[in-house]
C-alpha cells in the first residue's frame, strides 16, 4: 500500500512560506524604490500603503515605532526609497513589505519634506520673532560649529580676527553633510551650552546642493538650535540658500563671512567712533570753559562787585523798611486780637452760670405773676358763671314756684305725681306738698275744668 500523502492546513502552509521568506538573506533586508498609493495613517499610528512602479505593486506596512522618526510626512503619489523585509501575513496568506526606514526619492521629495517640516515647526511657534534673542553687542567669546576643513571656518576666523582681534574663538569641529551630520551638530550645540564659555554661536557651512545642506533641514537640529541657551547665528550656504536652521536661529546670516560680521563689532569702527566722541567731548569742554570764562568776566564787571557798599546800604534800607512793616503789622494783629478777646469775654459773661441763674429767676418770677393773674381771672370768671347758673337754677326750682302759691299733688305712695283727674278716684288719699310742708287729703268730690263753656 502506497504511503499516504501528508495533508497540511492553510495556516501551516502560510507559516512555512513565511519562514522561508524570512530566512532568505536578500529578502531579510532589502531597499525598494517606488511611488506611494492607497496611503492610510491608522489611528494606532501604523501606516498602510502600496508601493508601485510602472509594472507592479506591493503591499506595505510601517509600524508606528518606525514611522515616528520619518523626516517627512508620506502622501499619495510621493516617490520614496524604503528599507525593510518581506514576510507573509499568515491570516490572509498575503506577502507584504514591512518597512523599517523610508526617505523621499529625488530633489522633489526632499523639497516636499523640507516644506512639511517648515510648516510643522512654524505652527509650533519656533520661527516666531518673539522667541528670538538679541545677539550680544560685545560678546566675550564666540563659538563656531562647522567643518574644520571647509572654507567657511577660514572665512569666519579671518573676519573675526580682522574685526575684533582680541576676542577668544572656540571651534567645535563637526560633519556638515551625510547621515551622521545632524546628530554631530546637535551634540556640538549641547556641548557648547554645557561649556558656557561663548556668548554667541555660529552654526553653519559653505554652499552646496540641497542634499549636501540637508543636515541643517533636519528636525533634531532645528529643535536643538531652538533649545540653546546661547543665541545662535545660522550661516548655511550662500545668500540664496534657506534652511530650516535659518528660520529657527536667533539671527540668519547670508554667508559665513556675514555671520562673523554680525557676531562681533568692528574694532576699527569702534575706535573711529571713540575718536569722534573724544573730539566732541573736547569741543564741548572747551565751549563750556569759554562760556564760563565769559560769565565770570561779566560778573566781575557787574555793579555789585564794582560798588559792593552801595548794594549793602540799599539792602540795609530795605531791611529797615521791612522791620517797620513787620512792627506795624504785628501791632495791628495785636489790636485785632485784643478786640476779638473783648468780644469773646462779653459773650462769655453772657453765658456765665450766675447770670443765667439770675435771668432764669426773673423769668420764673414773671411766669409766676402771670400764672397768678391767670388763675385769679379764671376763678373770677368761674364764680360769675356759677352765680349765673345758681340764679337760673333758683328761677327754675319747684320750691320757688310753690312759694308763689303753687303746690304739688302726689298719690298716697308719693311715687306718682297727680297731673289729671284721671289719675285719682273719689275716696283716694293724696298728698299735697306746699312750700313749707306737706298735707294729706281725701278726695271727696271731683269737678273738671270747663272746656268750650260747658261743665262735666
Amino acid at each position: 500500500m502506497a504511503d499516504q500523502p501528508r495533508i497540511y492546513s492553510i495556516k501551516e502552509l502560510n507559516r512555512y512560506i513565511r519562514m522561508k521568506l524570512e530566512s532568505d538573506s536578500l529578502l531579510g533586508d532589502v531597499w525598494l524604490r517606488g511611488e506611494i498609493s492607497n496611503f492610510t495613517h491608522h489611528s494606532s499610528g501604523h501606516m498602510y500603503f502600496t508601493l508601485k512602479d510602472s509594472d507592479s505593486r506591493l503591499k506595505c506596512i510601517m509600524f508606528a515605532s518606525h514611522n515616528q522618526r520619518l523626516p517627512f510626512i508620506p502622501r499619495e503619489g510621493t516617490k520614496v526609497i524604503a528599507r525593510g523585509n518581506i514576510s507573509v501575513y499568515e491570516r490572509d496568506g498575503n506577502y507584504q513589505f514591512y518597512v523599517t526606514a523610508m526617505q523621499p526619492d529625488g530633489i522633489g521629495s526632499l523639497y516636499l519634506a523640507y516644506e512639511q517640516l517648515k510648516s510643522k515647526l512654524d505652527a509650533e511657534g519656533l520661527f516666531a520673532e518673539s522667541r528670538k534673542r538679541p545677539i550680544p553687542r560685545f560678546p566675550r567669546a564666540v563659538g563656531i560649529i562647522t567643518s574644520p576643513t571647509g572654507a567657511a571656518v577660514r572665512d569666519i576666523i579671518i573676519t573675526l580676527q580682522r574685526r575684533y582681534p582680541s576676542i577668544p574663538v572656540y571651534i567645535y569641529p563637526v560633519l556638515v553633510q551625510g547621515t551622521q551630520a545632524a546628530p554631530a551638530i546637535v551634540k556640538a550645540i549641547e556641548a557648547m551650552n554645557r561649556f558656557g564659555g561663548a556668548d554667541v554661536l555660529i552654526v553653519g557651512r559653505g554652499g552646496g546642493s540641497l542634499e549636501e545642506l540637508w543636515a541643517f533641514n533636519e528636525e533634531l537640529v532645528a529643535r536643538s538650535i531652538a533649545a540653546s541657551s546661547i543665541p545662535v547665528i545660522s550661516a548655511v550656504g550662500h545668500e540664496t540658500d534657506f534652511t530650516i536652521a535659518d528660520f529657527v536661529a536667533d539671527l540668519r546670516a547670508a554667508t559665513p563671512t556675514a555671520a562673523a560680521e554680525l557676531a562681533v563689532p568692528n574694532i576699527a569702527e569702534l575706535q573711529q567712533q571713540l575718536k569722534r566722541q573724544q573730539q566732541r567731548l573736547i569741543q564741548a569742554i572747551r565751549f563750556r570753559v569759554h562760556e564760563d570764562k565769559e560769565n565770570l568776566q561779566r560778573i566781575r564787571r557787574s555793579p555789585f562787585f564794582m560798588h559792593p557798599r552801595k548794594y549793602l546800604l540799599e539792602q540795609a534800607q530795605r531791611l529797615d523798611r521791612l522791620k517797620e512793616q513787620l512792627e506795624q503789622r504785628t501791632k495791628r494783629i495785636a489790636e485785632r486780637g485784643h478786640s476779638r478777646l473783648a468780644r469773646l469775654q462779653t459773650v462769655l459773661a453772657g453765658h456765665h452760670p450766675g447770670e443765667r441763674v439770675a435771668f432764669a429767676a426773673k423769668r420764673w418770677q414773671s411766669a409766676a405773676r402771670q400764672l397768678e393773674q391767670s388763675m385769679t381771672a379764671a376763678v373770677k370768671e368761674k364764680k360769675l358763671k356759677l352765680h349765673g347758673s345758681i340764679r337760673q337754677l333758683d328761677a327754675l326750682s319747684p320750691l320757688k314756684v310753690m312759694s308763689r302759691g303753687y303746690s304739688l299733688v302726689y298719690d298716697e305712695s308719693e311715687q306718682r305725681l297727680i297731673k289729671s283727674m284721671d289719675d285719682v278716684q273719689l275716696g283716694d288719699v293724696v298728698k299735697v306738698k306746699v312750700s313749707d310742708g306737706q298735707l294729706e287729703c281725701h278726695v271727696w268730690s271731683m269737678r273738671g275744668d270747663q272746656i268750650d263753656g260747658s261743665n262735666e
